[in-house]
């Protein structure tokens, strides 16, 4: 019966997190004739949300305004609702705690609350990146107290999601799916339900499968990333541009692919999901050697950039304790307002600690308040206005994210000194003896 009703789209999708992940779900769905019902546990996206209001820069208010006009989409607080849904698809952060091991209270809060309400015919699907096994052994059983069997009486599934946020090349619908069922009944269902609105779907043997499938995508790029990062700092030392070096590199065809060093790993996957599997490993007597040293190195960069900065300083005879010094660009990545681990946060934190006066500037990032997407961090600030004169009275700026809208000529000309640790002042010909790549 909920495959037919997913064919028809009258099967009603219910999706637990309306953020990065949630959020993009919801419009695929309400965009193709699906009812959607979205739950958070903060009023204050839900009020947002229901006005017409999109919280999220790359997500338009125009998209979540037409589905609510339409009556495809609500969000509320009010998780007794989940009995009114077909499906649960539920996108919650799985983030590290203070040990660097995985903190699953959300996905568990997440699935006490669902088994309250759970019924027959349902389909549960995990999105959060975690490690192997979750789904099955954290999950299930906690679904099964509801008096349900997973595959006889609901069905289960996990499918990782692949948003990139600000990536206009690739969006939801176009990005290939990765499904895994609890069993073949499971799998069949979660895979129809996704046809329904992604282009291709790939469907896996088990839900393991899957969840190992995005920590492989993530600590690809993490090795990846801590590579080219050591190459720079060992290329600083002998006098080599690494950038000249990586461009070079990519002149060639086949068997190389470019990655990119910079201030430190950033975003809600890359610094994290490697140390899910890192952690599951103990668990078999297993060491994970190479994802240990890559996490080790892309921390340790955050540290080298500093090193840059006061090495600067001095030939100025400035310390950095009371020096003034700008940092341009918290989010993660150019051309969002995701600030979640971005390594601004930490060189932020650290030469706070060093004593320095900071400023920073992101149009994208009005302000850094106390709030959970900077766990680590006590951070209370405001965005100032990008001018002559806050360029001029900075002792040094350090360009951490390297946002399109900023105009790096200008930039330069009007600083003493700038730190580039996105190579942004590449093509900056005037008075390149300013800046100094970190």
């Amino acid at each position: 019966m909920l495959k037919d009703k997913l064919i028809v789209r009258d099967a009603v999708i219910g999706v637990i997190g309306l953020g990065y992940v949630g959020l993009p779900l919801v419009i695929e769905f309400g965009r193709r004739n699906f009812s959607v019902i979205g739950f958070d546990i903060d009023p204050k996206k839900v009020d947002l949300l229901n006005s017409g209001v999109s919280y999220i820069k790359h997500i338009s208010s125009e998209k979540i305004k037409a589905l609510i006009e339409d009556k495809k989409f609500i969000a509320t607080t009010d998780f007794s609702r989940i009995n009114e849904v077909d499906v649960i698809i539920i996108c919650v952060p799985t983030p590290l705690n203070e040990h660097r091991e995985p903190d699953l209270q959300y996905i568990i809060n997440t699935c006490e609350t669902i088994r309250e309400y759970l019924k027959k015919e349902q389909l549960v699907v995990l999105e959060s990146t975690t490690f192997p096994g979750t789904t099955d052994d954290v999950v299930r059983p906690i679904l099964e107290k509801s008096g349900l069997k997973a595959g006889e009486d609901f069905y289960l599934a996990f499918s990782p999601e692949r948003e990139d946020p600000g990536n206009k090349q690739f969006t939801t619908s176009t990005i290939p799916k990765v499904v895994g069922g609890y069993d073949n009944k499971s799998l069949d269902i979660a895979n129809t339900l996704y046809s329904q609105i992604i282009e291709k779907t790939v469907p896996v043997p088990s839900t393991k499968v899957a969840e190992m499938t995005k920590l492989l995508e993530n600590i690809y790029r993490s090795v990846n990333i801590a590579l080219v990062n050591e190459l720079k700092m060992l290329c600083d030392r002998m006098g080599i541009d690494i950038w000249e070096v990586i461009e070079a590199a990519s002149s060639k065809p086949f068997g190389y692919h470019p990655f990119y060093p910079g201030p430190g790993l950033g975003g809600h996957c890359i610094p994290i999901d490697p140390f899910y599997l890192t952690w599951k490993a103990r668990e078999y007597d297993f060491q994970t050697r190479f994802i240990e040293l890559a996490g080790d190195i892309n921390t340790k960069v955050t540290e080298y950039v500093i090193f840059k900065l006061m090495e600067a300083l001095n030939e100025h005879e400035k310390s950095i304790k009371n020096a003034s010094i700008l940092i341009l660009g918290v989010a993660y990545k150019k051309d969002i307002d995701d600030i979640r681990e971005s390594p601004a946060l930490k060189l932020i934190d650290m030469l706070t600690k060093y004593g320095a006066n900071l400023t920073y500037n992101d149009p994208y990032v009005p302000k850094l308040p106390k709030v959970s997407k900077m766990r680590k961090y006590n951070i209370n600030m405001e965005s100032q206005d990008l001018t002559v004169e806050l360029l001029a009275k900075s002792d040094a700026v350090i360009i951490v994210t390297d946002h399109s809208v900023y105009d790096y000529q200008w930039i330069v000309s009007n600083s003493r000194l700038v730190i580039d640790t996105r190579n942004a002042t590449k093509n900056v010909l005037e008075n390149r003896n300013k800046i100094v790549k970190a």
